[in-house]
């Protein structure tokens, strides 16, 4: 089995699950013991200083806390991306190139100037062995490589269309899919 941990998932219309309508799921783990990832496009109104003190001012525009998926929503998971010239600075584990999870039980201000954006999750997305790899082949899920960028766009809703458009050819004219098609 080769690994897609730092590939994105992103959902296609056929996916039938409201947990993921419309989503872009970067996987942040992939072994044969199953995979975990977090929703990329799903932002909350409540901002990251309110649930984490000194984390919020190291969170991207916006600076809020993010539906990681449908796992464990009180939990965390913090993605982040380092600045080009920066070692790997401690408590964070790389996932793919700059970006990888952080420990939030480290002093956010020894990390703050090896960032460049900062991410919050609460709950993530799981599958047990086999199950990624099932629905994949069942034409829920298109699997492309993830850009340095997609976790902290300023604009999340506007995710899932853009990883789309960006693809060309049939994969691009998908980002036009009508939400209902009934009411096409």
């Amino acid at each position: 089995m080769e690994s897609m941990t730092g590939r994105i998932l992103v959902a296609t219309p056929s996916l039938k699950d409201p947990n993921f309508d419309r989503t872009v799921v970067l996987l942040v783990a992939h072994e044969t013991g199953g995979a975990l990832g977090v929703v990329l496009n799903r932002a909350t109104e409540v901002p990251v200083a309110e649930v984490l003190g000194k984390w919020g001012s190291l969170a991207g525009d916006p600076a809020v806390l993010f539906e990681g998926g449908p796992v464990a929503p009180e939990s965390a998971i913090c993605l982040a991306r380092t600045r080009p010239s920066v070692k790997r600075p401690s408590g964070f584990h790389p996932v793919s190139g700059g970006v990888g999870t952080v420990d939030l039980s480290a002093d956010p201000e020894s990390l703050g100037d090896n960032l460049s954006g900062l991410r919050v999750f609460a709950g993530y997305s799981g599958w047990s062995p086999g199950q990624l790899e099932e629905e994949i082949s069942s034409g829920s899920w298109f699997v492309f490589d993830a850009l340095p960028g997609d976790a902290f766009v300023s604009r999340p809703d506007d995710l899932w269309t853009m990883v789309l458009k960006r693809q060309g050819g049939i994969t691009a004219a998908v980002a036009h899919f009508p939400s209902d098609p009934a009411l096409n």
